[in-house]
């Protein structure tokens, strides 16, 4: 099959707004149906990202310079799981095997939206956003409390969401349907903002069930049981908890890039002992 070559030609599906649900809860089936497999590929991706970190300065910029290259490592343990197989480490490094030349722009355009974002807070907090990222203000309770702080977070959240939209789907574009950067960011910000809808409620679920329900569980429990050993108890549950929604993420990347752009489709289970 030819590979799209204009954004236009990207065929997606719109769907309504109870998809961004669905996407939730099939990607939490989805791992739970390969529990262990997906969370040793997330622990082992956390470990390179802290790693990669650590070095100073350098590891800061070539993370998001690879985050898309990790990203494609990501869908294809998931689409290897749809078609019968089982996730495993060396998928993580499959994006290193596949359009790297077109990938790495992602990583780039990522990078810009970023520092811009960062930047646009400015004009609205006075530079007090960028004062806490150089370390020159100390994050205090009064400090995060600020409202020209917050407003200014509002305002870069806003400034970096059409860079966001229009990473949602690229890497899966680039490596599952062979485009070109352009043509990946162009159809994953048009197919993102006619299903904006289903991106609400996915966003909805993601802060209830991945921020909102942790956090009241964890205090209730502290409440009732208030002691050093059920705060120790209630940050392990937490850390697990937050390990395995993680996973649940990364999959719903590509759960939610089927449903737009393959929705209906199924793919043919990989032979037994064939390579992957």
């Amino acid at each position: 099959m030819t590979a799209p070559a204009r954004t236009v030609d990207v065929v997606f599906t719109r769907h309504p707004a109870r998809r961004g649900f669905a996407w939730l809860l099939e990607s939490w089936a989805m791992f739970s149906r390969a529990r262990m497999p997906w969370l040793v590929l997330i622990s082992i991706y956390y470990v390179i990202l802290l790693l990669v970190n650590v070095v100073p300065i350098v590891g800061q910029l070539v993370w998001p310079l690879l985050k898309p290259v990790f990203a494609v490592g990501l869908l294809a343990a998931a689409w290897a799981q749809e078609r019968g197989g089982t996730p495993g480490p060396a998928d993580l490094f499959k994006g290193f095997k596949a359009n790297v030349r077109a990938l790495l722009p992602l990583g780039i355009v990522f990078i810009a939206g970023v520092a811009l974002a960062a930047l646009s807070t400015s004009l609205v907090d006075g530079g007090m956003f960028l004062g806490l990222v150089a370390g020159d203000e100390s994050p205090s309770l009064e400090t995060l409390s600020n409202s020209r702080l917050q407003a200014g977070l509002l305002f870069g959240a806003l400034v970096a969401l059409p860079v966001t939209l229009a990473l949602w789907f690229a890497p899966a574009l680039v490596v599952f349907q062979d485009v070109g950067p352009g043509v990946a960011l162009g159809a994953s910000l048009r197919a993102a903002l006619a299903n904006w809808r289903p991106l609400v409620v996915y966003a909805a679920g993601v802060l209830t069930f991945g921020v909102l329900l942790p956090l009241l569980a964890g205090q209730m429990l502290l409440m009732l049981l208030p002691s050093e050993t059920m705060l120790a108890v209630v940050r392990f549950v937490l850390l697990a908890y937050g390990l395995m929604f993680a996973a649940t993420l990364h999959v719903s990347d590509y759960v939610s890039y089927r449903d737009v752009f393959h929705s209906g489709e199924t793919l043919a289970p990989t032979t037994p002992g064939a390579p992957r």
